[in-house]
């Protein structure tokens, strides 16, 4: 309603009429400011430093994002924390959509990882729509006997703890992959921490540890040209990039599926309208050639689910990641 057909009502209308004028006259500058967004430009906080999946796929979409909202989109990295510094700085940012963030799986791991986080993960974001997911596969060094993921479980039933399998850190998604295997397939395999995955793989790559579960992207070199062999991948299908390597159910792991995956959040009081409309934008940008022809060189799979879809999956990656890493009870504080 109009500002000033209210005033007139507000005039001829008794007593009782004033507080409903009263509301509809103060929504009104919120209802302005909605319609005339954006008129500045939107940050988009990344959650891991500049150079990694997150930092790339945020600057993959930000200028064709920018341009169907009709204003540009800065990227700001934020890393540190697992991500929990820029999630931080984003819960407590107006939500008035001009301050979105761009986060990884971690988000889902860290209420579980840590006792105690800056921000409430479910009641302080809105999640807007996840990108793509990234499947990771399984790796051995070709010295290592293992030449499918079935002859790795044997192996490591035959000597518990004997094999090793290296990851870029306590928690990180190459370790929960590692354990999940451990738990559905029924093994024990001594974890090794690395400070970084580069170094982690350099390992692997010479031999000093025989098993990883890397990202396609980073490792498919190494697959093609020999110095690594890949048992299986961690998706539900066959990775695009990878498709004679089978999924870890067809390799004869049960009820393994494992995904890295980056989606776009904004702080939880952001206004339906606003958020819908972002969404919507962001659903177009995922099927532009360029952005997908991106994600299909990282190994990954556009998400092809809504608003709706994207809340129950990240829920779920909660829930799921929260069982695994109680009944390992694996901590980082």
């Amino acid at each position: 309603m109009h500002a000033f057909n209210c005033l007139k009502i507000c005039s001829l209308k008794p007593y009782s009429t004033f507080f409903v004028c009263l509301s509809l006259l103060s929504a009104a500058p919120i209802f302005a400011q909605t319609k005339q967004w954006p008129n500045r430009p939107i940050s988009l906080v990344v959650t891991y430093p500049p150079a990694g999946t997150a930092d790339i796929m945020a600057r993959t979409i930000a200028e064709p994002l920018g341009k169907f909202l009709g204003t540009s989109i800065i990227v700001e990295n934020k890393p540190g924390a697992s991500g929990q510094i820029a999630a931080n700085y984003v819960s407590k940012s107006n939500p008035d959509g001009y301050t979105l963030m761009l986060d990884a799986s971690s988000f889902a791991v860290n209420p579980s990882l840590f006792n105690k986080l800056p921000y409430d993960t479910l009641k302080d974001f809105k999640i807007l729509g996840v990108i793509a997911q990234y499947p990771n596969v399984l790796l051995v060094n070709p010295g290592f006997p293992a030449r499918s993921a079935k002859d790795l479980v044997n192996l490591a039933k035959k000597a518990p703890d004997s094999i090793s399998y290296a990851s870029s850190g306590n928690g990180s998604a190459q370790h929960l992959s590692g354990v999940l295997f451990e738990l559905r397939s029924g093994v024990q395999m001594q974890h090794i921490p690395y400070k970084g995955a580069g170094l982690a793989l350099n390992d692997v790559l010479g031999g000093q540890v025989p098993v990883f579960f890397g990202s396609v992207a980073s490792t498919k070199q190494y697959v093609d040209t020999g110095k690594l062999m890949a048992l299986a991948v961690t998706s539900k299908k066959r990775a695009s990039s990878m498709p004679h390597v089978p999924t870890m159910v067809e390799a004869g792991v049960p009820e393994y599926e494992v995904y890295e995956w980056n989606a776009v959040f904004a702080p939880s009081g952001i206004s339906d309208e606003l958020s819908l409309k972002i969404s919507e934008a962001l659903a177009k940008v995922l099927q532009t050639p360029e952005v997908k022809a991106k994600i299909l060189s990282l190994g990954g799979e556009i998400f092809t689910g809504g608003p709706q879809q994207s809340q129950e999956f990240v829920k779920s990656q909660i829930n799921e990641w929260s069982k695994v890493i109680k009944e390992k009870k694996i901590s980082i504080d």
